[in-house]
């Protein structure tokens, strides 16, 4: 069948937390002052019903392999919209479906009328960090708005102009 990307359903919503917090715990990541505990991460469908978010999740073969979005988070400018649930099962990584899925988002920024994308991470996910460095992302020395991820210390953003995917 391949690879579908498309929007959440409620029906992802156990899947899609097991996904997330079982890549904090492959990669021993805090689980306190992330998304891994944060509330939001067992309703990703009814979090994403606010106006200029989105969930793209990623299944191969009928398989749900994991998610990315956009949502534009209290305390950001407002051009700018914060990359979130950013991520993979442990076997869908190293295949590109991350950069299909972190484009899709990007876009999604564009077309919701966003002129920077900002995330927050750890350094846990170095190769994610890489990615996003080789995608034009840029270290930050502070965080900026108010995600409530407080254990997050890596701080990006991308200045959408010019950019096209």
């Amino acid at each position: 069948m391949g690879l579908i990307i498309r929007q959440i359903h409620e029906k992802d919503n156990l899947t899609l937390a097991k996904i997330i917090r079982e890549a904090f715990e492959e990669l021993d990541a805090p689980k306190y002052g992330t998304v891994y505990s944060d509330p939001t991460t067992d309703n990703l469908f009814e979090l994403f019903k606010v106006p200029k978010s989105i969930l793209w999740v990623a299944e191969l073969d009928n398989q749900i392999i994991g998610c990315c979005g956009v949502y534009p988070t209290k305390g950001l400018h407002k051009n700018c919209t914060e990359l979130v649930k950013f991520y993979l099962s442990k076997d869908a990584r190293g295949k590109g479906i991350g950069k299909e899925l972190l484009h899709k988002s990007i876009l999604s920024a564009k077309e919701f009328g966003f002129s920077q994308v900002y995330l927050e991470s750890l350094p846990h996910f170095s190769k994610a960090i890489k990615m996003y460095e080789k995608e034009g992302f840029i270290k930050l020395d502070n965080p900026l708005g108010d995600s409530k991820h407080q254990t997050c210390n890596i701080w990006m953003l991308k200045d959408l102009y010019g950019v096209n995917y």
